[in-house]
C-alpha cells in the first residue's frame, strides 16, 4: 500500500499520533485515545501491521501494540502528520 493510502484514514493517522506520544499501549487503551470503536480501530491496525508500521504482541488475551519505529516508513509518515497537524492548526 502506498504512503498517501495509509494515511488517507483519520483513524489510521490518530492511531499512529497517539502511539507516536505514548510508546506502547494497550488495545482498550488506544481505542479510547483514538476516540472510536474497538473495530474500526482493529481493523485498522491489522492494515498498520501488515505494512510493519506496528508491532502487537500478545500476553494472554492482552494485546500491547507499538509503532515500529525501525521500519522507514513509520518515521515518513509521522513526519506527515506533524506537518499537516501544524498547516491545520495555522
Amino acid at each position: 500500500m502506498d504512503l498517501g493510502r495509509l494515511v488517507a484514514s483519520s483513524c489510521r493517522q490518530k492511531i499512529m499520533t497517539a502511539l507516536a506520544s505514548v510508546g506502547q499501549t494497550h488495545m482498550m487503551d488506544l481505542v479510547r485515545k483514538v476516540n472510536s470503536t474497538y473495530t474500526q480501530v482493529d481493523r485498522n491496525l491489522k492494515i498498520l501491521q501488515k505494512e510493519g508500521i506496528v508491532e502487537i504482541k500478545y500476553f494472554g488475551r492482552m494485546r500491547m501494540i507499538k509503532l515500529n519505529r525501525e521500519n522507514p516508513k513509520t518515521e515518513v509518515i509521522l513526519k506527515a502528520l506533524r506537518i499537516l497537524t501544524r498547516a491545520r492548526t495555522s
